[in-house]
């Protein structure tokens, strides 16, 4: 009984922590809505007074440039969001007056409008305040041809441009001023409680395989039948929603360390460090997914493979060991208890990691995989305990690094690749002839061409808003602007469009009934038009077609508003979204960008290549062979091409509120400083193991070996080439797991206990190479999971097939 309401309460606060990692969709949309409601008021105050006469106009203008202040700003320090929020004045002013000023007149309106897009996007190129300078520009612009205003009504529209910048200043800069470091600390206690839910989930498999082994008939965790004899499908997708989720938490910690310190929350902790600590416990925690999912898998009758299926003792000792760790990732759990529990663990699978007979293999790779987890865990939270104020203990030494070297130390190592020196996308000092010749090599910086492709887009999308509607034209302007500008791919062109116009008509819909129920009831309708835009606000990193659902609604409570309200109207914007996504899908065949893309394929190409010989080499020595280069010179030579593909991914990283960290250039770099580590941490293992190397090994390691340099080759392959299953393409990246599986078994069967732990080492670093590299294939849609393929299968999954893989573990 106490063991199920702990659970029960532990389930509610990762819940409650991790529906909102961070808390900042929550504090993004109360701020922007905070802000849009005083500078509303303020404005409908001055109209009452000295504006009065003026159109009830003015008031949304002021609240959509106090939203749309809080959206544009992204910088990473309190005192630049202040200066960039200030600057947006100056192209809101000039882009207020001229637009005014021009409505009159539609064909230079429309030029100077296509003008204005232009420049928006161009000016993305110097950054965060690039970005929001040309919203500055761009939106302003736009409401003054959707509101019709008049030349008259410029002085009070610029005071509407103050006021609504204003409340924007005062409340996201001072009275609400973020603290990066908190929303950090927020963000990794996000991501232990998902990893406690990853736990928790393993031993509900655990349980249900349990279950089974002591009873006769199915279980309510049984399947009657099928792949999955032992457990039940609900119980493994569980399992796979709890790794999504994981892997979402884990690129947030990631994104946040981009904007502030980690040695502010933890002293002592580098920002490379505890990102290579998320890296590493999460990929030990899918790990521990895999094992455990499949020792619960019966073996089919008829594949002459001996029954594996743990025997009740052996459940019992897993689920003991993962319960242990359930417990050290409690929330704030004092430090030597965390510690404690994480020995414990160790302790509970000591005698399955032993076991050595043939038959028990998955069993045991169970066992390694929840001493991993624990060896992970334990290596965070000396650097970053899990309870504030704890200071920060001496780390332990990574596997495969030379003892006595500390986590801190072997981060800052002398090496050319940057870790210890900044973000792996951090930009490289440049001189100017070095920049020189980097543009030479990568032609147009990539905001140049999506420059160019806005403008052909937005000007196919003004000509067919015209002829359907010279009144209702900009609708096709802005959804070709806002679905086009931000995609880096044909694909994600089309999955934004295709929502944006599934949001719309839901939106319309949705709008249509909210405007009837208000009609005439101002008051009713601007706290509705309030509760839409926190709903647009609080959901728009999660789905662009939830954005255009609710700003669809708003319009039609604003319709209301003004006076303007008709369905045909909204069926309207419908059929101008239409000619909007089409306009921008025909401009991103036709214009594509090319040169930034190809330099960044070239560095991928060489990083590869010697990334490749590292592991060939590694491997080689290990085994015996002749190598020509001995792998850590070779891996020096890895550090300086990752290095150069990082100058090279430089221009495909502009930093906007876009999806952070989601592009596939970035998590391409993301993955090459994870196979950098790893290979590196190989490399320094066979030069100790190679004194002694071991030919017996060859007929499963050297497999194992091989492919993981193919999937590595065939991640090249989609990388550079976009050779993609989504595109028609063959699938090219396949799992090494059972491969890896198979050298691991040879290794747990060494008699030295130092050496078998070296050989271990070995298998672990080569599984995290290919965990790595499979999740982004997966992501890029060239492997398979076989995980999210299990679950489709069964009737659970497809009742949610929203679901997006995001990680492959297996």
């Amino acid at each position: 009984m106490r063991l199920a309401t702990t659970r029960a309460l532990e389930s509610l606060r990762t819940l409650l922590v991790t529906a909102d990692p961070g808390l900042s969709r929550l504090r993004l949309a109360s701020v922007a809505v905070a802000s849009m409601a005083l500078a509303a008021g303020l404005v409908a105050l001055g109209r009452a007074t000295v504006l009065a006469g003026e159109p009830v106009t003015i008031v949304l203008f002021a609240g959509v440039l106090a939203m749309i202040s809080n959206l544009a700003v992204n910088e990473t320090s309190l005192a630049r969001q202040r200066v960039t929020t200030a600057l947006m004045a100056l192209p809101a002013f000039a882009s207020t007056i001229a637009g005014t000023l021009l409505s009159p007149y539609r064909l230079v309106a429309d030029v100077v409008f296509v003008a204005v897009m232009v420049a928006a996007v161009y000016v993305r190129r110097f950054g965060p305040r690039g970005f929001a300078l040309g919203m500055g520009a761009f939106m302003p612009f736009f409401f003054t041809q959707f509101l019709q205003a008049k030349p008259a009504q410029v002085p009070a529209l610029c005071l509407a441009v103050v006021v609504g910048l204003g409340s924007t200043l005062l409340l996201r800069s001072v009275v609400f001023a973020e603290r990066p470091e908190r929303t950090l600390r927020r963000l990794v206690d996000a991501f232990r409680a998902r990893a406690h839910e990853m736990v928790l989930r393993v031993d509900d498999v655990l349980a249900a395989a349990q279950a089974a082994t002591g009873e006769g008939t199915p279980g309510p965790g049984r399947s009657t039948g099928g792949e999955h004899e032992q457990v039940g499908e609900t119980v493994l997708e569980r399992l796979y929603r709890a790794r999504r989720r994981l892997n979402e938490t884990a690129l947030l910690v990631e994104d946040q360390l981009e904007r502030t310190n980690a040695e502010r929350v933890w002293p002592g902790l580098e920002n490379d460090l505890l990102a290579l600590r998320v890296v590493d416990a999460e990929l030990g925690l899918e790990r521990l997914g895999v094992a455990v999912r499949r020792l619960a898998r019966a073996d089919a009758p008829d594949t002459g493979e001996p029954d594996q299926r743990a025997t009740p003792l052996a459940l019992t000792a897993l689920r003991t060991g993962v319960l242990h760790l359930g417990r050290a990732l409690e929330r704030r759990v004092p430090h030597r208890r965390v510690l404690g529990e994480l020995a414990d663990a160790r302790g509970a699978v000591a005698g399955l990691v032993a076991d050595t007979r043939r038959g028990h293999e998955r069993i045991q790779r169970a066992a390694f995989a929840v001493r991993r987890v624990a060896d992970s865990v334990e290596y965070a939270q000396r650097d970053a305990p899990a309870r504030p104020g704890e200071p920060v203990t001496q780390g332990l030494a990574l596997p495969g690094v030379p003892h006595p070297a500390s986590p801190v130390a072997v981060a800052g190592e002398a090496s050319d690749d940057g870790i210890g020196h900044g973000r792996p996308d951090a930009p490289e000092p440049d001189d100017g002839a070095g920049t020189g010749r980097e543009r030479r090599e990568t032609g147009l910086l990539l905001t140049t061409r999506q420059a160019v492709q806005v403008g052909v887009g937005t000007t196919l999308a003004l000509v067919g808003g015209e002829l359907l509607s010279p009144q209702r034209w900009y609708w096709a302007v802005i959804a070709a602007f806002v679905v086009f500008a931000n995609t880096n791919s044909r694909g994600d062109l089309l999955s934004r469009g295709w929502g944006r116009v599934v949001g719309t008509v839901g939106g319309v819909a949705a709008g249509m009934g909210l405007a009837a129920l208000t009609s005439g009831h101002e008051v009713a309708s601007l706290l509705l038009l309030f509760a839409c835009a926190f709903l647009a606000l609080y959901l728009v990193r999660i789905s662009p077609g939830m954005l255009a659902f609710w700003i669809t609604a708003v319009l039609a409570l604003v319709y209301g508003l003004i006076g303007l309200f008709s369905v045909e109207t909204l069926l309207l914007r419908i059929e101008e979204t239409l000619i909007g996504v089409v306009a921008s899908v025909l401009a991103a065949f036709v214009v594509l960008p090319k040169g930034t893309r190809e330099a960044f394929g070239e560095a991928t190409e060489a990083f590869v290549d010697v990334a490749d010989d590292v592991l060939s080499g590694a491997v080689g020595t290990i085994l015996g062979d002749t190598v020509a280069t001995p792998p850590l010179d070779r891996a020096r030579d890895m550090d300086t091409a990752l290095a150069t593909l990082r100058a090279r991914a430089r221009p495909l990283l502009v930093d906007t509120p876009r999806r952070r960290g989601r592009s596939s250039h970035r998590r391409a770099l993301r993955v090459a400083v994870v196979v950098d580590h790893y290979a590196r941490a190989l490399a320094r293992t066979a030069a100790d193991l190679g004194h002694a190397p071991d030919p017996g090994w060859s007929p499963t390691l050297a497999p194992a070996a091989t492919a993981v340099r193919a999937n590595l080759d065939g991640l090249r392959d989609v990388v550079v080439r976009g050779r993609r299953r989504s595109d028609g393409g063959r699938v090219l990246v396949h799992s090494a797991e059972d491969l890896v599986d198979r050298a691991e078994a040879y290794a747990a069967r060494g008699q030295d206990p130092h050496r078998r732990q070296d050989m271990l080492v070995v298998t672990r670093l080569l599984r995290r190479i290919d965990q790595a590299v499979v999740a982004l294939a997966v992501d890029l849609g060239a492997a398979q999971d076989e995980e999210a393929d299990q679950v489709r299968q069964s009737s659970s999954s497809r009742a949610s097939a929203g679901l997006v893989n995001t990680r492959s573990g297996s």
